[in-house]
């Protein structure tokens, strides 16, 4: 839960979409973004708990996947920019899609394979620590805890969106041109590992590469 947790405070794809929904549909629709996001993150490291060497063979889709999650992370910044632009636009027309929120967060989360890598770290580590241990149980639990830690980690953002929200509410342009200014940002980082040699495939190829000293002082 603190490892999910702490995951998903950097800004992302992911969390600052579900911030963006908070301020212009309301926490409910937040909520069911995140929930949606939430269950597909699941997913994803239920399998790689027990499929990791069929995962890393899938270089083709895992770079098909990075793709698609540049291109939807540059249509959201264009979608927000086009928002702060137009006076009579507040919402993200990609974000406020008739697409049921859960639905849109699961699919946003499903083609992210950003979280594939970092759990698949993370679960390698905790396999060599011995604190995981392949047993249903222990996956179960772990799992949980995943989901808490995120779930609580999107809330941050979900509140923290309508705050700043109140705070600027007759800016609300203001606040289209920052967050199209992160997914602009998040989009570039992307186009970078795709170009580079930190993408999917080769975290995955190198697990436990990114964990920093500090978060391996943390497993002890």
């Amino acid at each position: 839960m603190l490892v999910s947790f702490l995951g998903s405070l950097p800004l992302g794809t992911l969390n600052i979409a579900a911030m963006q929904i908070s301020i212009s549909s309301g926490v409910v629709a937040a909520m069911l973004f995140s929930a949606g996001s939430l269950l597909a993150e699941i997913i994803y490291v239920r399998i790689s708990l027990v499929a990791m060497d069929w995962i890393r063979k899938q270089e083709k889709i895992l770079k098909a996947l990075e793709w698609v999650t540049f291109f939807i992370v540059l249509a959201l910044a264009i979608a927000s920019f086009y928002a702060a632009m137009q006076p009579t636009v507040k919402k993200n027309v990609m974000l406020d899609s008739p697409l049921p929120k859960i639905i849109l967060g699961f699919v946003m989360s499903a083609v992210n394979p950003v979280q594939i890598p970092f759990w698949f770290g993370w679960s390698t580590v905790l396999f060599a620590k011995k604190i995981l241990l392949p047993k249903k149980k222990h996956y179960n639990i772990y799992i949980i805890g995943i989901g808490l830690g995120t779930f609580i980690g999107n809330c941050v953002f979900i509140f923290g969106g309508l705050l700043i929200a109140s705070k600027i509410s007759n800016n609300q342009d203001i606040l289209n041109w920052v967050i199209g200014g992160i997914f602009a940002l998040t989009a570039l980082i992307q186009l970078w590992r795709i170009l580079s040699k930190k993408s999917t495939k080769h975290k995955l190829d190198h697990p436990g590469e990114d964990i920093s000293e500090f978060e391996k002082k943390m497993i002890h």
